[in-house]
């Protein structure tokens, strides 16, 4: 078995696993049916593609940077009658960073990283409104279970968000993780949450979602921005000048 992490980290992030009419939420995690989305883009399948080996993979998230939930407002016209439709409310995750993992076999998660370096369709966090910030590959470990794949990846939050918590010199982090044999836990612990995120087919005229259990643990990182200086924890701003970008003006006075 091998794992591939991924990186998820965008300006704006939605992860809905339902949607009623004109509301549609979001998670306050990546979902298995968005991830596994992603990936069938980045392959280059189709909507009504066989998606039963993206579906065995095992996933779990590591929530790096939880993010603030938002709501946006949106209106719409009929495409054919050009009448007006219900307002809709979307919700969204602003800043937000996770590390996602697919668990599986070797062979397959190369291909899927190879084609996360070079996707036939590109990538979005959830809805694609939502491009993302960053490389969204990171690595592919052999020989490893999920948790400790999860466990090896260094804090990913912004250097803004790692200098918020600069007094402490580790975080701890919560792993959401479909259950496995890394993820054994006592009966008084309860048999955990359940989420109808697992993909039986993307088709857009019979979406199809089945039921799947998800565990939440914690993995203890170091913080890199531990016992720095106070400053200013802001967003960084650095001067921009765009005339070396502009073509030098004639000199021969035309």
């Amino acid at each position: 078995m091998s794992v591939l992490t991924l990186q998820l980290a965008g300006p704006l992030q939605s992860w809905g696993s339902s949607a009623r009419f004109a509301r549609r939420t979001t998670e306050s995690a990546p979902t298995k049916s968005g991830v596994l989305g992603l990936l069938a883009a980045a392959l280059g399948r189709t909507r009504d593609a066989d998606m039963s080996d993206l579906a065995a993979l095992r996933f779990g998230v590591r929530i790096d940077q939880p993010g603030t939930r938002m709501r946006d407002y949106q209106t719409a016209h009929h495409a054919d009658t050009g009448r007006s439709m219900p307002v809709s409310k979307r919700f969204y995750l602003s800043d937000a960073v996770f590390v996602a993992a697919v668990e599986g076999d070797g062979e397959l998660l190369g291909l899927v990283l190879a084609a996360l370096r070079a996707p036939v369709f590109l990538p979005f966090l959830g809805r694609r409104s939502c491009p993302p910030s960053r490389p969204v590959d990171l690595g592919l470990y052999d020989g490893v279970g999920l948790s400790e794949a999860l466990g090896a990846e260094e804090w990913r939050a912004s250097d803004w968000y790692q200098k918020q918590r600069r007094k402490e010199a580790v975080v701890e982090l919560t792993l959401l993780l479909e259950p496995g044999r890394d993820t054994t836990h006592d009966a008084d612990e309860g048999p955990g949450d359940v989420m109808r995120d697992q993909p039986l087919s993307f088709d857009v005229r019979h979406r199809r979602y089945a039921l799947r259990s998800v565990v939440s643990r914690s993995v203890t990182l170091p913080n890199p921005q531990a016992g720095q200086r106070a400053g200013d924890t802001r967003f960084p701003f650095t001067p921009h000048d765009p005339t070396p970008h502009l073509d030098p003006l004639p000199r021969d006075g035309s």
